[in-house]
Order: C-alpha cells, then structure tokens, then sequence
C-alpha cells in the first residue's frame, strides 16, 4: 500500500491511466473486428466503410503511444488486402 502522498498520487494516476487505456484499447480492437465480421459476409461495400472507419482510430491509438506504429500499419495492411480481395 502506498504511504506517502506522493506514492498515493502516482497510484491514483496509474489507475486512471489503466483504465483509459483499456477503454481504447477495447474501442480499437472493435473497430478492426467490425471490419473483420464485414469481410466475413462478403460485403465488399460494408467492409470499405468499415475499414474507412478504422484507419483514423488505428492512427490515433498510435499517436496517443497506446500500440507502436509498426503494429498499426501491420493491421491497417492486412485489413486492407482482406478489403481488396472482396472487391477484384
């Protein structure tokens, strides 16, 4: 348990930090499993929308240091070639 204040602060703010980045990190994973279920069904339409929607939430996942830049561009990548195949 944290004794002094300083401690109980930073304690305090760990949590807080913890449970904002969980909160993100659940939203971002839902979007690229949106995008998943609409390649799934084989709607090319609904799968473009959904991977629209996914780019910016990926990117800023990134920019908020919550996954590296090299784990978002392999999403957005693998997303976009399932996306393609629907469509050609």
């Amino acid at each position: 348990m944290a004794n002094s204040a300083q401690a109980r602060k930073r304690a305090r703010q760990a949590e807080a930090r913890r449970q904002r980045n969980a909160s993100q990190r659940s939203m971002l994973r839902t979007y690229i499993k949106n995008v998943v279920k609409a390649v799934a069904t084989g709607d090319a339409q609904a799968a473009q929308t959904a991977y629209q929607n996914a780019v910016p939430v990926i990117d800023k996942s990134v920019d908020k240091g919550l996954i590296h830049k090299n784990k978002a561009a392999r999403h957005k990548s693998r997303l976009a070639h399932h996306v393609r195949a629907l469509q050609g």
